[in-house]
């Protein structure tokens, strides 16, 4: 258990949160940004990696609710608000892959093309080495704490670096090929990292456990 009274653990708890508040603001400004070049350029993928962006953020604020009480005393269990945060985030996820199911259907249907995916290549390619920047001291100041819910809050912002990746590659091969299927592939991509990211928040919600099941958990409270 986390002894808060310990200067070095005051620290590392404080460092905790203000990553938490990074990431947060981080994917505010992410998601309003890839929302708007995405309706403005029709493209999918973009789109609903702007919108992941948003569901991540009702995420983080619940790892940031977890830090702040770890910070006053030791913490056994998730309490009402961030049990409440997973269910809002795992319900959003569920809404979000099944939107970019749809949207993919219609966009084949009705033969839309992204105007361009430059937009999609910058904010990736930031994306990519934000995340690897948030990852690398989270997991730092987890191990350094013995902390479950921060070490498992890392390893989502991992698995966000993956997903940026997905929309670097469909971004990259559209702009070169323009091939409208590259773009509705990389929505797809993005639909089932919600799916599964809906489906571990729904767990955690239930089970109440600060450990995390596997390596690349995320969609919970991130924590």
């Amino acid at each position: 258990m986390i002894t808060t009274s310990d200067p070095r653990t005051a620290r590392l708890l404080k460092t905790a949160f203000i990553l938490s508040v990074i990431t947060v603001v981080y994917n505010i400004a992410e998601g309003l940004v890839s929302t708007f070049f995405g309706y403005a350029d029709d493209t999918i993928a973009l789109f609903g990696f702007g919108v992941d962006s948003f569901v991540e953020v009702v995420s983080g604020l619940g790892i940031g609710h977890m830090v702040w009480r770890m910070r006053r005393s030791p913490v056994t269990e998730r309490d009402r608000f961030e049990r409440q945060a997973l269910r809002i985030t795992g319900a959003s996820f569920y809404i979000l892959a099944v939107g970019l199911v749809a949207g993919s259907v219609l966009n084949v249907l009705y033969r839309v093309n992204p105007g361009t995916t430059v937009p999609g290549i910058i904010i990736s390619a930031v994306s990519i080495a934000t995340m690897w920047l948030l990852y690398s001291y989270k997991m730092k100041v987890g191990r350094a704490l013995g902390s479950e819910p921060i070490i498992a809050d890392a390893n989502c912002t991992r698995t966000c670096f993956y997903l940026s990746f997905i929309l670097l590659g469909s971004s990259v091969l559209y702009e070169l090929l323009k091939i409208n299927y590259i773009d509705i592939i990389g929505g797809l991509g993005i639909a089932w990292f919600a799916w599964r990211e809906g489906r571990e928040s729904m767990e955690k919600a239930h089970s109440g456990s600060l450990s995390c099941s596997s390596d690349d958990c995320c969609g919970d409270g991130h924590d």
